[in-house]
């Protein structure tokens, strides 16, 4: 099946950005910036500052996936699924919690932060901000290269259970106990992908999932979110858009800076 990409929004230790703004986007080994509510939401949002770390970067980077494809606002709730791949998920988090209970014999364990000690969390928050109602769930990932959030995103949208999906990355910095084998980058990477033709907006490239499951980006295999965002920025800064409502010409050649 074929599918568009719609929106791309991110937060990692380089900053935060979205990819109409034409944005580098980078995820380097260091620490993420904090994110505060005014560097996400213009509106007062209480909830946000009630959120763990983890939350706060995958609703924040969820919410300029959203807003680069025009699809932040809403009236009526929306089918629309959100699908995220983690390798640490919330053992920080986790890890925060456990200290809590140690102290004093379990007497001032953290009630606040029991309530985030689950690696979905987010995705509650994000489908309560946004007005979402599709499925959602995390995926568990042996490393940050692996595909299968993006090629279950894809096999979702071709059985029809969703026309619209998130689809990304989320990861804190690697805690400490965990093995340093093939480490994740700390940030968050999400991606509004869409079905072909169920679009008017502008689109980054065509996405595919083939018989064997492997996906292709504009005719050419990915390798991992990050990169599947960066070519798509740089098919935009190259103003080689398809069109929204069919297929790239097989026989287009595509370059990316």
């Amino acid at each position: 099946m074929t599918a568009v990409i719609t929106g791309i929004g991110w937060v990692t230790a380089a900053g935060m950005g979205r990819g109409k703004d034409r944005t580098r986007l980078e995820m380097p080994a260091a620490s993420l910036p904090e994110i505060t509510r005014q560097a996400v939401f213009n509106a007062p949002y209480p909830r946000f500052g009630r959120m763990d770390r983890y939350c706060r970067l995958g609703l924040a980077a969820i919410a300029f996936a959203l807003r680069d494809a025009a699809l932040e606002k809403w009236s009526r709730k929306r089918n629309v699924g959100i699908i995220a791949s983690t390798v640490y998920g919330c053992l920080n988090t986790d890890v925060d919690y456990c200290d809590t209970i140690m102290s004093q014999e379990g007497r001032l364990a953290s009630p606040h932060l029991f309530a985030y000690t689950l690696p979905n969390c987010f995705l509650g928050e994000a489908a309560i901000r946004f007005g979402l109602t599709g499925s959602g769930f995390i995926v568990s990932a042996p490393s940050a290269s692996e595909l299968w959030c993006l090629r279950m995103a894809l096999t979702n949208l071709s059985g029809g259970e969703f026309e619209t999906v998130l689809c990304g990355i989320c990861d804190l910095a690697r805690p400490p106990f965990f093995p340093e084998a093939d480490p994740a980058a700390p940030g968050a990477l999400f991606l509004v992908i869409e079905a072909l033709g169920r679009t008017d907006r502008t689109v980054y490239g065509a996405l595919r999932l083939n018989r064997d499951g492997t996906p292709e980006f504009n005719g050419r295999p990915v390798k991992n979110l990050a990169t599947l965002a960066r070519e798509g920025l740089n098919a935009a800064a190259a103003r080689r858009l398809p069109a929204p409502d069919r297929p790239p010409d097989p026989n287009l050649e595509w370059h990316f800076a």
